[in-house]
């Protein structure tokens, strides 16, 4: 019996060279990652199954106690029994790949234990089939990645091994060499088997976890790219951003070569073969004419694939991947390499989560653009309401003052000037400075007065270091406004309005507030005022619901909106609270 260790070890030895050349091979640990396809299921029953065949042929012969020589078995006696690591092959693949590979396996190498013969025969090819069903079943709960995993499968290796053992008792005859091989090959054959297995499986776990750590690293990479690539994908496809980030991704990646094109023209090419793939030229290839109308990525793994028409370019594999926004093509990506076998699984992996990574970025630019134009819509609307009657009223004043008092009609002049310069500055600005903003509502209240000289009054109370505090621009001159327009409306000429405007600093915040002592507003129409436009004799609120949305979008939940009113209380306070630590201009260029 223990004659028969080394020898067992032997056979073991030479299986886990095999398992470790088979994992050193691309194929077998893609199948690893991919056992629940079928096509990966066939070839796990066919290299599983080989193992035990593998096991048969070297095999130690058992005769009437005594351990034969031979090296390679092709067939044995009728009165002779095989000692082998058969169960071993057969468990690993039922726990790695399921029943079917279970199965599979234990059918090849059972049957094939049959046909060498000998009077355990039966009894091994049925205990083989048995162990890949058992094993099978069991491995559709089987977490091979656990760290517990090989100990596991070693415990179910061994427990198939006595199973064996029993089977070749109640099924071998004559029972006595039933018992005395038994005697023989037991221990040998579950500890060797026990001790294979377990070095099978840290040989599977290691594969898993270097592929686990190649991806781990591919993903840093792929998003240390896109964030170098961020603010140049942030600008769209044009021919200036797309040279930046190609040179980023050839810096950080394996490829010779990138090139990125809209649907039109090759907007820009890096690297290798840039001397005849010139940008802004039509696109050549019916490569990336396929990518744009399919939507998929597409592989070339020569240069007739890539069909450059250049006779010395050293291109010959490429990559193309299409650049999607709402689910259209809207370009490529291509990464070229000048040797076809760096074009690896890893390659395609990576380029694939950069192709994602980089449509993302570029549908973000498109929803950026959109609500850049959307908010410089909303303050253009707001400007076309404000324009035409102000503007005919401005006109008619200072065209009245012109002949009785032209100093002041100058006055009123630069004044217009001067309201109008700031309408178009804040078209093109997210955030102005406080100062430009007053200067704003001083703009507007002159000219209201030169209209009603006597019926109202403006006051600033504003903390000289909040001169520059940036705000959205139309935040306090549509407020005034609605002061003149609506607050002293209706209340007899012998009330004089008041509309003050202060600033103050109350810890991280800011706060604004514009009063007036006018109106109060009814208690169902305060309700609706800044959430939407509402139906009113008086307006519609829009400028109102126009500020409260700007602010929301620009400082979220730091920022805040509210309007203090009463109809039976004199006066209205609105209320706008600012983070004081955006101290930066951010500006927006329509």
């Amino acid at each position: 019996m223990f004659y028969l260790l080394p020898l067992m070890l032997e056979r073991v030895g030479i299986l886990i060279i095999v398992a470790f050349l088979l994992s050193r091979v691309t194929s077998f640990r893609q199948t690893l990652h991919h056992e629940d396809r079928l096509p990966a299921k066939l070839l796990l029953i066919v290299i599983f199954g080989v193992f035990g065949m593998i096991s048969n042929y070297t095999g130690v012969e058992i005769h009437g106690g005594a351990i034969g020589s031979e090296i390679w078995q092709a067939g044995v006696q009728v009165d002779s029994a095989l000692a082998n690591t058969r169960i071993m092959g057969v468990a690993i693949g039922g726990l790695l790949g399921g029943p079917l590979v279970g199965l599979g396996a234990g059918l090849i190498a059972g049957l094939h234990r049959l046909t060498l013969g000998g009077y355990t025969a039966a009894a091994c090819s049925i205990s083989t089939i048995l162990a890949g069903v058992v094993t099978g079943w069991i491995g559709r709960r089987f977490r091979r990645s656990d760290p517990g995993a090989p100990w596991r499968a070693v415990a179910i290796g061994i427990l198939m091994e006595c199973v064996q053992m029993g089977i070749i008792l109640l099924i071998a005859r004559p029972f006595d060499a039933a018992v005395q091989l038994v005697s023989v090959i037991a221990l040998p054959m579950i500890v060797m088997n026990g001790f294979g297995t377990l070095m099978f499986m840290l040989i599977i776990q290691s594969i898993l976890q270097e592929e686990e750590r190649t991806r781990a690293l591919q993903t840093n990479q792929v998003l240390h790219i896109a964030d170098r690539t961020l603010p140049f994908f942030r600008q769209g496809l044009n021919p200036a951003s797309c040279r930046e980030a190609a040179s980023v991704i050839l810096e950080a990646t394996d490829a010779d070569a990138i090139s990125i094109t809209d649907r039109e023209q090759v907007l820009t090419h890096v690297g290798a073969g840039s001397d005849h793939h010139v940008p802004l030229h039509s696109l050549a290839t019916q490569l990336t004419r396929s990518v744009l109308e399919q939507g998929r990525m597409s592989v070339a793994t020569s240069k007739e694939d890539i069909q450059c028409f250049h006779d010395g370019c050293s291109l010959q594999a490429a990559i193309v991947l299409p650049l999607q926004v709402r689910s259209g093509t809207v370009g490529t990506l291509k990464l070229y390499y000048t040797n076809p076998d760096r074009l690896d699984r890893v390659q395609r992996e990576m380029a694939e989560g950069l192709g994602r990574l980089f449509s993302t970025q570029l549908e973000l630019a498109e929803a950026e653009m959109q609500s850049r134009l959307l908010k410089d819509a909303e303050v253009k609307a707001l400007q076309a309401q404000v324009h035409p009657h102000f503007l005919f009223n401005a006109i008619n004043t200072i065209s009245a003052l012109c002949r009785t008092d032209p100093d002041k009609a100058r006055e009123l002049l630069i004044q217009l000037g001067v309201f109008f310069r700031s309408n178009l500055q804040g078209a093109r600005q997210i955030l102005i400075p406080l100062s430009q903003e007053l200067r704003h509502v001083e703009a507007y209240l002159t000219l209201e007065k030169a209209r009603f000289p006597d019926k109202f009054e403006m006051t600033f109370d504003i903390e000289p270091e909040l001169a520059d505090l940036e705000i959205p621009p139309f935040t306090l001159q549509p407020l005034v406004e609605n002061a003149v327009r609506h607050a002293f409306h209706g209340l007899g000429p012998h009330h004089k309005g008041s509309v003050c405007i202060a600033a103050s600093q109350k810890g991280h915040e800011v706060m604004i507030v514009t009063a007036d002592n006018g109106k109060g507003i009814p208690a169902e129409l305060l309700e609706q005022l800044g959430e939407q436009a509402v139906h009113s004799e008086d307006g519609t609120g829009t400028a109102l619901h126009n500020i409260r949305k700007r602010i929301a979008e620009i400082y979220g939940s730091e920022g805040s909106f509210r309007i203090v009113s009463d109809a039976d209380t004199p006066g209205t306070r609105v209320v706008i609270t600012l983070p004081l630590h955006l101290a930066h201009r951010r500006e927006m260029h329509a």
